[in-house]
Parts: structure tokens; sequence; C-alpha cells
């Protein structure tokens, strides 16, 4: 099972992107879905995560504009990016935390700019 990322794309400065991240198959117990984004040059960093569908915790740098949330199959894991800046810029990945084990996204690139 791999989990497929899609949403990024080249946006201004100010605008708004939804990510999406699917399984390409079933995927019991998961207890924990999270993003991660990683820019050029620097290390992966923690974005927001939400954790058995209904607890959220964003990083300090999102809080007030990123906002994650689940499907109502609780199977794919959005993530909306508004107001964004050029400090937003970076390859997005998703991961879910299962019983069975850690998944992780092929990554999103998200450009701001103008």
């Amino acid at each position: 099972v791999q989990l497929q990322a899609s949403g990024g794309g080249l946006v201004e400065p100010g605008g708004s992107l939804r990510l999406s991240c699917a399984p390409s198959g079933r995927i019991s117990g998961i207890r924990n879905m999270a993003w991660f984004r990683q820019a050029a040059g620097e290390e992966r960093d923690f974005v927001a995560n939400i954790v058995n569908r209904a607890n959220t915790r964003y990083a300090d740098s999102v809080k007030g504009r990123f906002t994650i949330s689940t499907d109502k199959t609780r199977s794919t894991v959005y993530l909306q990016m508004n107001n964004l800046t050029h400090e937003d810029t970076a390859v997005y990945y998703c991961k879910f935390d299962s019983a069975w084990g850690t998944y992780w996204g092929q990554g999103t690139q998200v450009t701001v700019s103008s």
C-alpha cells in the first residue's frame, strides 16, 4: 500500500491550496495522519497532524492558516492551506501511522511565488 499525495502547485503569496493524501489500498488501524514539509536544503519538519481522526495539532508557523481534516471514510487526509507565504514553499509529505506500520507519501511540491 502506498500513500498518494496530490494538490501541490504554484501559487501567489496570499493564495490557497488544498493537499490530499489517500492510500492506494486499505490500511486498517490508522491512528495518526500527518503532514510534514521539507524545503530545499532543510530538514523535514512537522506541519500538522490529526490523531484518531479527531484531535489536531499544528506547527506554530502554520497555526491559523492551515487546517488538517479527513473525509467521511476517514481514509483520506487533507491540508487546507490559506494565506500562503514564500516560507511555505516546500515538498509536502503525508504520513500515516497505523497498528501495522508507518506509511509515507511521495511528496507534492508547493511553490509560493509572485
